[in-house]
């Protein structure tokens, strides 16, 4: 690519976040994106092939970081010895989360375009695949503890799905109102700490 199509590229991406994150997916005017970036529709279908993949192209990458750190950190906690992992729980997933935390605040308009405007998008099931792996993970985790002669007392499997739920968004809400890093990283390790306790007393551990 020369640098005149990395300048076009660069303009289109610039208008593109504007007008996404002012109107979300749905609602955004790909002619209003090409106006604003100063380019022809012609020119424009000569890098996208429509709204969705435009989209794809700001947000992708960073989706795709998100869930495979996610995923990485549940299959590196699944691979610690059994014995072990009761007192490796809550150090893992801090780091995960602390680590998810520090690349969102370095991608900040991405996110808020995952987390606030991609309805009719694949991008708006962010919470709904997290839940899935964390609910996976949960239960790999439960059967642990009954092997080592710790079994978890029975959890409804709807309070589950809503405390596991609860937690990403809590989490999310960090990003979403955009709060100075510092207090963010304090309310992560509140946030933590809260959850732990409370999964602790529903497993009866």
């Amino acid at each position: 690519m020369n640098e005149v199509e990395q300048t076009t590229l660069h303009q289109i991406f610039l208008a593109a976040m504007q007008e996404f994150l002012e109107k979300g997916f749905k609602s955004a005017s790909l002619r209003n994106i090409v106006k604003t970036a100063g380019v022809t529709t012609g020119a424009f279908y000569g890098y996208y092939d429509s709204k969705e993949k435009l989209f794809e192209a700001l947000v992708g990458e960073h989706y795709n970081f998100l869930l495979d750190c996610f995923r990485k950190a549940q299959k590196e906690f699944a691979e610690i010895p059994p014995e072990e992992q009761p007192d490796n729980l809550t150090s893992t997933s801090g780091e995960c989360m602390y680590e998810m935390l520090l690349y969102a605040y370095e991608h900040l308009n991405e996110f808020k375009l995952i987390l606030c405007c991609s309805e009719g998008t694949r991008f708006s099931k962010l919470i709904d695949e997290m839940v899935e792996i964390e609910t996976n993970a949960t239960h790999d985790y439960f059967k642990v503890l009954e092997r080592l002669g710790r079994p978890v007392s029975s959890i409804d499997k709807r309070l589950e799905h809503i405390l596991i739920t609860g937690m990403f968004n809590t989490f999310f809400e960090l990003i979403i109102h955009e709060m100075p890093l510092e207090e963010a990283k304090h309310y992560l390790k509140e946030m933590r700490a809260f959850y732990t306790a409370g999964w602790m007393k529903i497993m009866g551990q």
